[in-house]
C-alpha cells in the first residue's frame, strides 16, 4: 500500500480488530495510542524512503516462564511472546542495498551483495541484516534490498530479548517480501539463531528466537534436531494475576563474556562424558561421578549449573503439565522454584565480573517484601543484568509498582499480557 492507503487502513475497523489481538486487553484510548504509533512510523518511512508499496510488521519481545539456561543444552524450555513489540515499516528495493533506521541507532546501510562475516560488526545491526540474508542464500532462497524504519518497545539490554526480536523481524522481510511468505515460524527461528551465534557473535540457544517467532505460551522440547512445540491458551488475567516486567535499568549488552561461560561451563560438564550436551547425559551418572568431575574439571560453579540443569529440565516439562491443566498455583510454584534455582544454582542473577551492581537481587528482594504471599518474583531471560518478571494479584499491582518505581523509576515497570501471536505481517 501507498502511504495514503496506509494511513486509511490504520485508521478503519479492521486495524482496531488486528492490534486488539495482537496487544491483548487494550483500552479505547490504548488503540488511539496505537493508531498515532502507527501512522508516525508510516510518515518517518515516506520522510526517509520516499512513496512506494509498503508494509507493516510488527515483532514481539518474550518472557521466559521456565527452562532458564535449558534451550542451548537441547533441554525443554516454557517461554511466551508479549505485547511489547518493535513495529517495522518496509519496501522492498530493486537493487541488493539495505537501509534500516530507528532512533535508536540511526541508519544503517548494507550491501547485499558482500554476506560475509565482519568482525567489526559483531553485536550491532548490520551483523543480523547481512547474515539473516546471507544464511537465506545458504539454503537457497531468494533475497534482495529493502528500506525499512523501526519503532522499538523492546528495548536493548532490556531483558525481553531485543536482539531476537530484530533477527525474526529480518527474516520475515526477505520471506515475505522475496519468497511468497513460505517460510514457516520454526524455519525462521532457526535461521536467526544460527545469525546470532555466527554472523552476531552471541552463543545463544533457541528459545528467544522460537516463542518470539511462535507466539503465546509455547513448551519447545530442543532435544531433537528439529524442535517439538506446543501452544497453550493459559493466561495469568484469567485468574486475576497479572504479570509485571521490571527493568533495573542495567543492560545486559556488554555481559557477553557472562551470559557465553554458563553454556560453555555446561558443556565442560557433558564433555566429561564424552557428550556435547547435558541434555545427552545420564542425570544419575552426572550425580554418581561429582567428585571425580570436581577433580577433573576443577570448576564447582559448574558442577552447580549442570545440577540446575537436570533440575530446571524436569521442572519445564512439570510447567507444560500446570499449563496444559489450567492450574495457577502449580504454575506459579514452578515459576518460583525456576527463578530461585537460577539465582543459587545457575548465578545468573548479578555478574561475577561486576559484583557491586546488583540491580536484580535488589529488585527481587523488594518485590519478595512487597508482593508476601500474593505472587511470584523471579529472574527474567539471560540474566545477570536487565529485568525481573513479577506475577501478582491485580489488588495488590499498584502497590508493587508504588514502591519498585521508588527505586528504579517511573517508567520502569511494564504491566505485561501474553501475545497471541508471534511475529506478524499487518499488512
Amino acid at each position: 500500500m501507498n502511504s495514503n492507503d496506509l494511513k486509511k487502513f490504520i485508521n478503519g475497523d479492521d486495524f482496531e480488530k488486528i492490534v486488539a489481538d495482537i496487544y491483548c486487553g487494550l483500552k479505547k484510548e490504548d488503540i488511539e495510542e496505537e493508531r498515532e504509533r502507527y501512522i508516525k512510523l508510516v510518515d518517518k518511512a515516506v520522510s526517509l524512503y520516499g512513496e512506494g508499496d509498503y508494509h507493516i510488521i510488527s515483532s514481539p519481545g518474550r518472557v521466559e516462564i521456565g527452562g532458564n539456561h535449558t534451550d542451548h543444552q537441547k533441554g525443554q524450555v516454557i517461554a511466551a511472546s508479549i505485547n511489547l513489540d518493535n513495529l517495522c515499516v518496509v519496501k522492498a528495493r530493486s537493487d541488493m542495498k539495505a537501509k534500516f533506521y530507528d532512533d535508536v541507532f540511526g541508519m544503517n546501510e548494507i550491501d547485499l551483495t558482500d554476506l560475509t562475516i565482519h568482525e567489526d560488526e559483531k553485536g550491532n545491526t548490520k551483523s543480523i541484516i547481512r547474515g539473516i540474508a546471507a544464511r537465506y542464500k545458504d539454503l537457497s532462497y531468494a533475497i534482495g534490498g529493502f528500506e525499512a524504519c523501526q519503532d522499538m518497545k523492546v528495548l536493548v539490554g532490556s531483558g525481553l530479548s531485543s536482539s531476537a526480536c530484530f533477527e525474526i523481524l529480518i527474516t520475515e522481510i526477505y520471506n515475505y517480501l522475496y519468497n511468497e511468505d513460505k517460510l514457516g515460524p520454526i524455519e525462521r527461528a532457526i535461521i536467526s539463531q544460527w545469525v546470532e551465534n555466527n554472523f552476531f557473535g552471541k552463543p545463544c540457544g533457541l528459545m528467544d528466537q522460537m516463542a518470539i517467532s511462535v507466539g503465546s505460551f509455547v513448551h519447545i522440547d530442543f532435544y531433537n534436531d528439529k524442535p517439538k512445540i506446543r501452544k497453550n491458551s493459559f493466561s495469568f488475567s484469567d485468574y486475576g494475576y497479572k504479570l509485571l516486567i521490571v527493568n533495573t535499568k542495567g543492560s545486559h549488552a556488554d555481559l557477553t563474556a557472562e551470559y557465553a561461560a554458563i553454556p560453555g561451563e555446561m558443556k565442560e560438564i557433558a564433555k566429561y562424558f564424552g557428550e556435547e550436551y547435558l541434555s545427552r547425559v545420564d542425570e544419575n551418572e552426572f550425580y554418581k561421578n561429582i567428585k571425580d568431575i570436581r577433580d577433573k574439571v576443577k570448576n564447582d560453579r559448574a558442577v552447580l549449573r549442570a545440577h540446575h540443569f537436570f533440575e530446571e529440565n524436569k521442572r519445564a516439562e512439570k510447567l507444560d503439565k500446570a499449563l496444559s491443566d489450567y492450574n495457577i498455583e502449580r504454575v506459579l510454584n514452578l515459576m518460583k522454584e525456576s527463578g530461585e534455582s537460577s539465582y543459587k544454582y545457575l548465578q545468573n542473577v548479578y555478574a561475577a565480573s561486576d559484583v557491586k551492581n546488583q540491580g536484580i537481587a535488589l529488585a527481587l528482594a523488594l518485590s519478595e517484601r512487597v508482593i508476601e504471599n500474593d505472587g511470584i518474583c523471579r529472574v527474567q531471560g539471560g540474566g545477570f543484568a536487565g529485568t525481573i518478571q513479577i506475577v501478582v494479584e491485580n489488588e495488590k499491582v499498584s502497590k508493587v509498582i508504588e514502591n519498585i518505581s521508588e527505586i528504579f523509576g517511573k517508567d520502569s515497570i511494564i504491566v505485561a499480557e501474553i501475545r497471541n501471536s508471534g511475529t506478524k505481517l499487518i499488512v
